[in-house]
C-alpha cells in the first residue's frame, strides 16, 4: 500500500511538473509583420449582450489604444454617418459589406471586426460585478486575410476585497449593483477592456503599428 501511495504521489508530482512546463502557445504574427498596415478602419462592434448601449459605448473608446500604439485610426463617427448616409445602421449590415468595397469607400489597409459578449452589471448574491469582455479581429482589406485576433475582459471583482461579514457583503453588493447602474460603470470597464484589447504590446496581444515609437523585432 506504501509503495502504491509513493508511486501515485510521483506521479501527480510529474503530471504537474508537465503541465506547468508546458509549451506557451504563441501567436504566429507572419501576416501581420508581412502587410503592416498603417490606416486601420474600426467598425461597430456586434453585441451579444443584454445592454443596448453596449456597442457604441465601446466603440467610442477605441481609437485611443490603437492610435497610441501607432496607427492611423479612422474617427469611428465619422465612420458611423457614412454608413448612416447610405442607409446601413446596424453593426450586423456593415459587418457584412465586403471588405473589397470597404477598401474602395476608405482606402484603408485594414479592418478592426469587434464582439460583445459580455457588457453590464450582474447581482451574484454575495457580489455585483460590472464585467466587459470583447474580441477582435484584424483582417486586411487588400487581401482579406485574417492578420490577427484577440479577447479581453475587465470587470469591478478585479478592485473588490473580501469581508469576513455576510451581512456586510449583502450589503455591499447591493450598493455596488445600484451604483454602477446609475454611474454607468459599464462605460468605465469598457475603457478598460478596449485598452486590454487593442494595445499593442504583451503576450499574443497585437503589434505596435508602423508610428509607434517602439517596434518589435
Amino acid at each position: 500500500m506504501r509503495n502504491l501511495m509513493r508511486a501515485c504521489a510521483v506521479l501527480a508530482v510529474l503530471l504537474l511538473a508537465g503541465c506547468a512546463s508546458g509549451p506557451t502557445t504563441v501567436y504566429d504574427y507572419t501576416k501581420l509583420k508581412d502587410e503592416n498596415p498603417l490606416s486601420i478602419l474600426v467598425l461597430p462592434p456586434l453585441n451579444e449582450s443584454l445592454d443596448v448601449n453596449a456597442s457604441y459605448s465601446f466603440l467610442s473608446q477605441v481609437t485611443y489604444p490603437l492610435a497610441e500604439s501607432g496607427y492611423y485610426v479612422f474617427p469611428v463617427a465619422m465612420v458611423n454617418d457614412l454608413f448612416k448616409h447610405n442607409g446601413i445602421t446596424e453593426p450586423g449590415e456593415i459587418h457584412a459589406v465586403p471588405a473589397k468595397k470597404l477598401r474602395e469607400i476608405f482606402a484603408a489597409d485594414a479592418v478592426v471586426y469587434l464582439k460583445i459578449t459580455e457588457y453590464g452589471t450582474s447581482y451574484k448574491v454575495l457580489a455585483s460585478d460590472t464585467r466587459v469582455t470583447a474580441e477582435a479581429r484584424l483582417v486586411s482589406l487588400k487581401t482579406g486575410e485574417e492578420l490577427w485576433a484577440g479577447a479581453a475582459s475587465a470587470s469591478t471583482a478585479e478592485q473588490q476585497s473580501n469581508s469576513n461579514s455576510l451581512l456586510a457583503m449583502l450589503v455591499v453588493a447591493v450598493i455596488d449593483q445600484v451604483a454602477n447602474t446609475l454611474n454607468n460603470k459599464g462605460h468605465e470597464i469598457a475603457g478598460i477592456t478596449s485598452a486590454r484589447l487593442l494595445h499593442a504590446g504583451g503576450a499574443n496581444r497585437l503589434l505596435h503599428g508602423p508610428r509607434a515609437q517602439k517596434q518589435e523585432p
